[in-house]
């Protein structure tokens, strides 16, 4: 297809119209997520051919069509660990215009995201949060430790695009390990700007522990996760009620975003615990034993996610995140997955 980006962000056509051709897209040219497919149906149907054979891909692809034509959710979701070990894309060979790594130390295996369309991607994070947000007389601020050192940080990338959007000189990247500028956020309120500040969870707790600093009560913090490279261990709601009283804002005003180096869409909560997703990507929860089976509602599994704005990776992924889901759709992220410990982490599910 010439234009992928008008095709997965037209709000003209159907979620599953737009799946089904992205999904026979990846299984045609991304070699990583084809041999993964036939290898599910060989489970399935314990047969033993060939499965490198044109007959057989052809065959598997059928099937899953045909699967998909009553049940969207019957797409196979390949592990997101697979991007720790393999090349998954479907421009195999090529040079990549972006290449996102996931966060972690030098020795550790990060996962690596090749980008072929760094525009498709640009037009999915700036529609995704105008989806949630206004962008016009916002000013965005970025405290990032533990990030700004990762030169392929796909959350740099991101807060970076949306500084860009802003004409006006205010918005930046913070200095690490100082406290808020009182004077900066003075001329924030002059200006009649709406401040967005964005910052990993414990990042921000060390802002707030440096100097305390009220905000204009119109402001909004997004903290990005990131609790699981500390040692320390906060609830979601304990995190959001220090923020909020940090910074002398409404709990209404402590939002979250979703997002991580092997997906090129995020999912925000507007003030809460639920996240929401934007139009060209959906959640379920997952069965860990058999990730084919979706679960109820409010019952813990893993997060499976299609993000078709990753048309040129892997659309169709299963995460190592532990969720829920409420009746409306929504979800919440309980933390990574631990099979030995299904409530291992201390977040509350509320509903709001």
């Amino acid at each position: 297809m010439e234009n992928w980006s008008e095709f997965i962000f037209s709000e003209e056509l159907p979620f599953a119209e737009k799946a089904k051709q992205v999904f026979e897209y990846q299984f045609e040219n991304n070699l990583v997520y084809q041999r993964y497919c036939k290898a599910l149906e060989t489970v399935k149907s314990s047969c033993h051919s060939d499965l490198a054979s044109e007959s057989v891909s052809k065959n598997v692809k059928e099937k899953i069509l045909n699967r998909v034509q009553d049940d969207i959710t019957s797409y196979p979701l390949l592990p997101i660990k697979v991007f720790k070990d393999a090349a998954v894309t479907t421009h195999s060979g090529q040079e990549s215009g972006l290449v996102f790594k996931s966060s972690g130390t030098s020795e550790m295996q990060r996962s690596i995201h090749r980008v072929h369309d760094p525009e498709l991607y640009d037009q999915s994070l700036l529609k995704g949060f105008r989806h949630f947000y206004k962008l016009d007389n916002t000013v965005i601020w970025g405290y990032t430790p533990g990030y700004s050192e990762n030169p392929h940080s796909s959350l740099i990338y991101m807060i970076q695009k949306l500084i860009d959007q802003d004409n006006s000189g205010l918005s930046r990247f913070l200095p690490l390990d100082k406290p808020l500028n009182p004077g900066a956020v003075k001329e924030v309120k002059r200006q009649g700007k709406q401040l967005i500040l964005f910052g990993a969870a414990f990042g921000l707790l060390d802002l707030l522990e440096m100097e305390k600093v009220e905000l204009p009560s119109n402001s909004i913090i997004i903290e990005t996760g990131g609790m699981k490279t500390h040692r320390r261990e906060v609830s979601r709601s304990e995190l959001h009620s220090r923020l909020a009283n940090g910074f002398g804002l409404d709990g209404s005003r402590i939002h979250s975003e979703y997002g991580m180096a092997e997906l090129l869409s995020q999912a925000y909560t507007t003030g809460g615990k639920w996240f929401q997703t934007v139009p060209w990507m959906q959640v379920t929860i997952r069965n860990p034993n058999n990730p084919a089976e979706i679960l109820p509602p409010y019952k813990e599994g893993l997060i499976g996610v299609i993000d078709l704005a990753n048309v040129h990776s892997c659309s169709f992924l299963l995460t190592g995140d532990k969720g829920v889901m409420d009746k409306k759709g929504r979800f919440q992220v309980l933390g990574r997955w631990n099979p030995k410990d299904l409530r291992g982490c201390n977040f509350l599910i509320d509903e709001d």
